[in-house]
């Protein structure tokens, strides 16, 4: 009876889940909307805002003490400080670009152009100007002046079009303005996906990293999982070149460091962004502390946590926190031109024994913006992470951290915080708000994040691919503090655990935030009962003109290749279609195809890349393959410019129609139905 009711309740939850596709954009203060435990009542917005009780005091408060006497200004005063708690307060306030102190006030008389509904919609700016320009405002939001001051709209503008000129806008290209209320977006035609995405193979070795040289040249630094760097040179795209790359010399080659097996090895690279100057770069690795005496660190399993080493057994023959992950700075010692340097170790970032030898991610990438250092980790390994380390705050385990490597820790600031290397804490660290989380944290509650990424044009939509266990492969938009669900969770599916030695976590217990884009296990088959996803980027190239601004990721077997599309932008509603793919018969390197089809036979997708051209290459175990022009594939996309291009040395003939073009991520009622069906036929996933 009991199994029957978890059934039902699970099927309740998929039914208020059945949208899952539909995120969010970020809030004002760099985090996902949530569902406040205590309903918001000074501000009117309902369901996911991006403000909770205290914060809504806090405008309450500043209302107050804005002294308005007239009723009417008063009010849409308030609408406009509540206008933060609404869940596209991002957009409302611009926040990728400069920051602004009230929302875009909707002014009719700009444009008729609107993702928003046009019928009803209140010209806010008139309205703001009509009720308070001549009403005094103290503390006013919308003029600069000193604390305490006391002004009228009319002391500064002496119109409504001089006022709307600083104020106003409407939501012409995609974009959102504050109408008196919550927004509300239009659903329009979504754009259909692009006709295929079109491959050339430029280079034969297996790399699992791709890093664009600081410089902004067209040379990339590739690693691969034993541990060697090269530094090469990639070829303009249609010219027939190869890779240029001297296997036999590397950049650097750390392969006594490193311990490289099926999940374990060489797992990231980054460059500091002032790396021409100071020639500091960094590696994420794993090493073997039996071979090397230098793999030295605290165990990720111990008291702390809840957890005894001692108890977690014998995995593949290994010790309890034998094998380490390892963040490593190096310096190029001023020769970053140079094709090698001596590998030496200038300073250890991080160490952290792992409890067992998958499930702990390793990629670092530093952040666009704040020029801090992410690192993402995996819950540990075990079916089901037992420990439930991904959801424990006081582990690092299944979480995603945030480092400051360019200043050393403080003894002041710092001296209460156990740091597990050299680095500092960034004061802004999700810690600093919820004091139950370790200050290294940024995100939690993931399984394996595999391959994240910045959007080189909105660089505050970080997401990553997070594998998963038995159903569902996800990509997430990762935000300060957010928690990403599992082990409650696996994608937007509740998850029960085999086993619970470190205890559970209840859904009602956390505010869990679902991914945007992902994949059943039954999408693929290229390994049976198998699916690992392997996360990619916004695609801002115009080689494919038609693929730009889509986010293109995959299944690690090679079991398709899928685009992601935000519609309208910046809604965080995205559809996603897995694409056909071919390899161009110019290719500089002959593609292997599939027995009985046309499709490229790419093996493992490791990784994508990206270079300073905003290009995208595939990492597979196969080789390296870029993404070219769709003609060359004789793929239609109207926004290419045919005329003026090169004709390739051949024609490659017309791809074969996909069987599936793709479809919505919808979970529809006969999908769930034969879900559950299913869930008792699946097998344990084979997962990186």
């Amino acid at each position: 009876m009991s199994g029957v009711l978890s059934i039902i309740f699970l099927f309740y939850h998929l039914l208020l889940l059945s949208d899952f596709s539909s995120s969010f954009p970020l809030c004002t203060n760099n985090r996902s909307p949530f569902i406040p435990k205590t309903p918001l009542t000074f501000c009117q917005y309902e369901g996911s805002v991006c403000c909770n009780s205290t914060e809504e005091s806090q405008f309450q408060n500043q209302l107050k003490a804005m002294n308005i006497s007239d009723p009417g200004c008063a009010s849409i005063m308030k609408s406009v400080l509540c206008s933060r708690c609404d869940q596209f307060s991002a957009e409302l306030y611009r926040i990728e670009s400069k920051p602004r102190a009230v929302p875009v006030l909707c002014n009719s008389t700009v444009s008729a152009n609107s993702t928003q509904s046009q019928q009803g919609l209140i010209d806010s700016c008139s309205e703001v100007w009509n009720k308070c320009q001549n009403v005094s405002i103290q503390n006013s939001p919308f003029v600069a002046q000193p604390l305490n001051s006391t002004s009228k709209l009319t002391d500064t503008w002496h119109s409504k079009s001089s006022f709307c000129g600083t104020f106003g806008g409407s939501s012409e290209d995609d974009l959102v303005c504050f109408d008196g209320g919550p927004v509300s977006l239009n659903n329009t035609e979504i754009p259909s996906p692009p006709s295929g995405m079109c491959l050339e193979k430029i280079g034969n070795g297996s790399y699992l990293n791709m890093a664009a040289h600081p410089d902004g040249s067209n040379r990339v630094f590739l690693s691969n999982q034993a541990g060697k760097i090269w530094l090469a040179t990639v070829p303009e795209e249609g010219s027939g070149e190869t890779l240029a790359i001297d296997e036999s010399n590397p950049f650097i080659d750390l392969t006594d460091q490193v311990y490289a097996e099926t999940a374990l090895g060489l797992m990231g690279i980054a460059f500091h962004p002032n790396f021409q100057e100071n020639g500091r770069f960094f590696a994420s690795f794993n090493c073997d502390k039996v071979k090397w005496s230098e793999c030295s660190g605290r165990c990720s399993c111990n008291s702390d946590v809840g957890c005894d080493p001692s108890t977690l057994g014998s995995d593949n023959g290994a010790q309890p926190c034998q094998y380490h992950s390892v963040i490593a700075e190096f310096t190029a010692n001023g020769t970053t031109s140079q094709p090698s340097v001596k590998p030496k170790e200038v300073r250890r970032i991080f160490t952290m024994g792992l409890p067992f030898t998958s499930h702990h991610g390793g990629q670092i990438l530093i952040g666009p913006q704040d020029g801090y250092l992410y690192f993402m980790m995996g819950d540990g390994g075990g079916t089901g992470d037992p420990y439930n380390f991904a959801q424990n705050k006081k582990s690092l385990l299944g979480k995603i951290m945030r480092l400051d490597i360019d200043n050393t820790p403080s003894a002041t600031r710092f001296s209460n915080l156990d740091l597990w290397g050299n680095y500092s804490i960034p004061g802004d660290n999700p810690f600093s708000e919820d004091k139950e989380l370790q200050p290294e944290i940024w995100a939690l509650g993931f399984r394996n994040p595999w391959r994240c990424s910045f959007d080189l044009e909105r660089p505050s939509y970080f997401l990553c691919a997070d594998v998963g266990q038995d159903l569902f492969e996800e990509v997430d938009i990762v935000t300060k503090g957010g928690n990403y669900g599992w082990r409650v969770y696996e994608g937007p599916f509740l998850y029960n655990p085999p086993e619970s030695p470190g205890g559970n976590t209840s859904a009602t217990s956390i505010t869990t935030i679902f991914p945007v884009m992902g994949y059943n296990h039954s999408e693929v088959n290229k390994v049976e009962g198998s699916a690992s996803i392997t996360g990619g980027y916004f695609y801002r190239s115009m080689t494919d003109p038609c693929m730009y601004g889509r986010y293109l990721y995959a299944d690690f077997y090679a079991g398709g290749i899928w685009t992601g599309l935000e519609h309208p932008k910046d809604s965080g509603n995205f559809t996603s279609s897995k694409i056909p793919m071919t390899c161009a018969l110019d290719s500089p390197i002959q593609c292997s195809v599939e027995d009985g089809s046309s499709l490229p036979s790419l093996g493992f997708i490791f990784s994508f890349g990206q270079d300073n051209r905003k290009d995208i290459f595939i990492l597979a175990n196969t080789g390296l393959y870029r993404v070219v022009r769709p003609s060359r594939c004789n793929y239609t996309c109207s926004k290419e410019n045919t005329t003026s291009l090169p004709h390739p040395r051949s024609t490659p003939p017309s791809p074969s129609p996909s069987p599936s073009t793709g479809r919505r991520l919808r979970i529809s009622l006969l999908e769930m139905m034969l879900f559950f069906i299913s869930l008792f036929m699946f097998g344990v996933s084979c997962n990186l």
